[in-house]
């Protein structure tokens, strides 16, 4: 069984996750639960935390930095559910045993990491889809520091509940991974905001990553999400992207509809792993 060391990283100190992360991340789409964005879009919470395994045998006993081991997974917790991309070698047993501590009541499901003794949720399966990167034309535009209220608007619209404010998109946007991400903002032919999407660059002739999206209620239906979807597409593939990957619950078939209307195509379902009897 490995050896194993979990570094519990503040949002400034998430370098080397997501160096881990982008050196896992393949070409077509993400092979585990998390891309580089996911933990990029993470890091709009002041609190929120990354958890970094590495070989502890590969560091001195004493040794604090993360940075000088070998990581084999980054995870964090989103929600009830542990999210965890693992090195292609991992030792997914040593990890699992490793993870109980996260794993208390009310954590009840893991994506990306078996657990001995759960069981595969096949009742909420999530669709990841992947675009080709082809000619793209559209009214998206980049977003600015200008554009950051309005951006912000779109998104507390889109989703019923959400405080997503200018202070949170300028967190992510300073944070380790705030370079990465790309903002896209498509307006009404009256100027209003009406849909926005952020990629995330994975590195060259790797995957990129969509998330989030969304379209304000008052003016869905014509085309805007699509276009800024594209747009971002488009944006993260002019960086080298060699596709670009989104996940959507498979019970969301708007969502997949504006996707595939976009030049996405379906290429697995991911299923959380949960705890037996969870209430």
């Amino acid at each position: 069984m490995a050896s194993l060391a979990r570094h519990r990283l503040s949002p400034a100190d998430t370098g080397p996750a997501l160096r881990a992360l982008r050196a896992w991340t393949p070409p077509d789409a993400p092979s585990g639960s998390l891309h580089p964005g996911d933990v990029g879009w993470l890091m709009r919470l002041d609190d929120a935390a990354v958890h970094l395994w590495t070989d502890a045998r590969t560091s001195e006993p004493s040794a604090a930095d993360p940075a000088e081991a070998t990581p084999v997974a980054v995870g964090f917790l989103d929600g009830p559910v542990l999210r965890v991309t693992t090195a292609p070698e991992a030792d997914l047993a040593a990890l699992a045993a490793d993870a109980e501590d996260l794993l208390v009541p009310g954590n009840d499901a893991t994506d990306g990491l078996p657990v001995p003794g759960w069981e595969p949720d096949t009742e909420e399966p999530w669709l990841v889809l992947s675009w080709t990167p082809e000619p793209v034309s559209g009214r998206a535009v980049e977003i600015t520091g200008s554009d950051a209220a309005d951006r912000a608007l779109v998104h507390r619209a889109a989703f019923a509940g959400s405080t997503f404010s200018v202070d949170h998109w300028r967190r992510m946007k300073e944070s380790p991974a705030g370079h990465l991400a790309v903002d896209m903002l498509v307006r009404t032919p009256s100027g209003d905001p009406a849909a926005a999407a952020t990629g995330w660059f994975g590195g060259t002739g790797r995957c990129g990553l969509l998330e989030p999206v969304g379209t304000h209620p008052d003016h869905r239906g014509h085309g805007y999400g699509r276009d800024a979807v594209r747009g971002a597409c488009a944006a993260l593939a002019d960086r080298g992207a060699s596709a670009v990957a989104v996940l959507t619950p498979a019970a969301n078939e708007a969502a997949a509809a504006l996707y595939r209307s976009a030049g996405f195509t379906v290429v697995r379902e991911n299923h959380d792993w949960t705890r037996p009897g969870r209430v």
